[in-house]
């Protein structure tokens, strides 16, 4: 480099012609938030991160989406655990509630069934069929021990046990009540002379036709067992920021195929009592019955469209209320 090739570099160098120039007209975009697209380079706009997604560094070029199992934070720069919602058996005053209710009924049941015990051998309850009675007050208060299932965590035996324990013991009950009514028609019916109603009957008649009607229940609930049993289900696209801890039912058609039987045993009954509602007036058990079914069927209806416009632990608990309805309705029969 010649001498003068130096010196007017010194002087390009005092006066800055050697820097380039640098043309900025955005500020930096922190983190949460992306570069927009723009037609000029140094021109761009700082676009929020959508929903699900991060940046964690200055004018990032895109965002990332958390894992399924996570939730941006208010910043949207880092990440979270999602909160996991269940109906627990402590953090809940709807838990609280249930719980409550299921043990005093529970007490009341068990002080029930005692004094039937007691008095077994007495006229009254040996009018009142005995057999039958027993069964109806052990499958209530079986009903009222299933609210149990449905609180805390689910897993995947819970699941199984939460709809098949509840669709065996409430078919027993609601079989016991058809059974009841049936034998009472019987029994009126058999008073006529030369009647062939009389060896139909006895304590093995009630038992068998109990047995009978809940054979099929228990069949049902075999073959959805096999298909498709439920299990436990992490939902955590329902609600942002939430991982729903749920049970899903396996085979739909075995569910409602559960749920149709319960709903046919209860409207037979219903339809049993209404035709034995003109018994003598001194037995008015039937009118009862109907009165009882009918009040039922329709709690058990109104339910079905509360069940599915709901989710989550509001789902479980509309179907807590639907149970405990149709247990505190067994046990007022």
């Amino acid at each position: 480099m010649t001498s003068a090739e130096s010196r007017l570099k010194g002087v390009n160098h005092r006066v800055g012609f050697d820097k380039v120039p640098k043309s900025r007209c955005s500020e930096n975009c922190v983190p949460g938030y992306r570069k927009g697209i723009s037609t000029h380079m140094c021109c761009y706009n700082c676009i929020p991160c959508p929903e699900g997604e991060i940046s964690n560094i200055s004018d990032s070029e895109k965002c990332i989406k958390c894992p399924d199992t996570e939730w941006p934070n208010t910043k949207k720069n880092q990440c979270f655990p999602k909160l996991e919602e269940f109906l627990s058996y402590s953090n809940d005053v709807l838990s609280v509630i249930f719980l409550s209710i299921s043990l005093l009924f529970i007490v009341i049941t068990v002080v029930t069934l005692v004094i039937f015990i007691f008095y077994q051998d007495t006229p009254i309850v040996k009018a009142n069929n005995k057999n039958l009675s027993f069964i109806l007050l052990t499958s209530i208060l079986l009903s009222f021990l299933c609210v149990f299932l449905f609180l805390g965590r689910p897993v995947d035996i819970t699941c199984i046990l939460r709809q098949t324990s509840f669709g065996i013991i409430f078919s027993i009950a609601v079989s016991s009540i058809l059974t009841k009514t049936i034998m009472v028609f019987i029994a009126f019916s058999a008073t006529k002379p030369g009647s062939s109603w009389k060896r139909c009957i006895g304590v093995k008649q009630s038992n068998l036709l109990v047995a009978m009607f809940s054979s099929i229940q228990v069949l049902i609930n075999i073959i959805w067992l096999a298909i498709s049993p439920p299990f436990q289900e992490l939902d955590s696209h329902s609600n942002p920021g939430k991982i729903i801890i749920q049970c899903n039912e396996g085979s739909v058609i075995a569910f409602y195929s559960v749920l149709g039987y319960m709903g046919l045993l209860a409207a037979v009954s219903f339809i049993v009592a209404f035709l034995a509602r003109t018994l003598p007036d001194s037995f008015n058990e039937a009118k009862y019955i109907t009165f009882s079914m009918l009040v039922f069927c329709s709690v058990w209806i109104a339910m079905i469209p509360a069940y599915l416009s709901t989710k989550g632990k509001y789902m479980v608990a509309v179907e807590i209320f639907e149970k405990l309805a149709a247990a505190v309705h067994r046990w007022k029969r």
